[in-house]
């Protein structure tokens, strides 16, 4: 078996989509420790085997959405990343699920895609004013008079929306808040 570094990932994921099964068969058992050595830096126990498993059968269903002009490792990291999740929570454990510095990519930003996907799954969490309030404040960066004029809600009314959404967005993904204020 050839060993390729992460870097030569992508190259093969290319060739697979384009029908190249050698490629296919060596980045999946190229992934194989990488992804093994990622979930068990993440949880304890034997789930790390199961969840390899269940990633690469991701891989394989959702080859065809990935970018071949994007970089291979943010996206490949997403769906583990996503695979952690689903598992955490069917399990309700808590786990800390940390980006890592090495998947960014060149420019340091997660392709704007992936990041824009993630922020729209984790807002369709909350009630759609909810939702909106939080957008137009925090990724549109409105005022809260903006927002306020905006959407016909208070200026109270839009700071307490944008608090609790928060929180409620920040219980999703698991983020441990507290402090002696609250």
């Amino acid at each position: 078996m050839t060993t390729y570094s992460p870097d030569d990932w992508q190259m093969l994921m290319r060739a697979a989509q384009g029908g190249d099964a050698r490629a296919y068969r060596d980045l999946l058992q190229q992934l194989r420790p990488w992804l093994l050595s990622y979930f068990r830096r993440r949880l304890k126990g034997s789930d790390g085997e199961d969840l390899v498993q269940m990633t690469l059968l991701s891989l394989h269903t959702k080859r065809d959405t990935y970018d071949p002009s994007a970089p291979f490792m943010p996206w490949i990291a997403a769906v583990a990343r996503n695979k952690l999740i689903d598992h955490v929570r069917r399990s309700g454990r808590r786990v800390q699920v940390e980006l890592d510095e090495d998947l960014i990519g060149d420019g340091g930003d997660l392709p704007s895609d992936l990041a824009r996907r993630d922020v729209e799954m984790l807002l369709k969490q909350l009630p759609k004013d909810q939702a909106e309030i939080i957008g137009l404040h925090k990724l549109k960066e409105m005022s809260v008079e903006e927002v306020s004029a905006a959407t016909g809600k208070s200026p109270s009314a839009v700071k307490v929306a944008v608090h609790r959404g928060l929180k409620k967005l920040q219980a999703f993904v698991g983020v441990k808040t507290g402090g002696a204020d609250e």
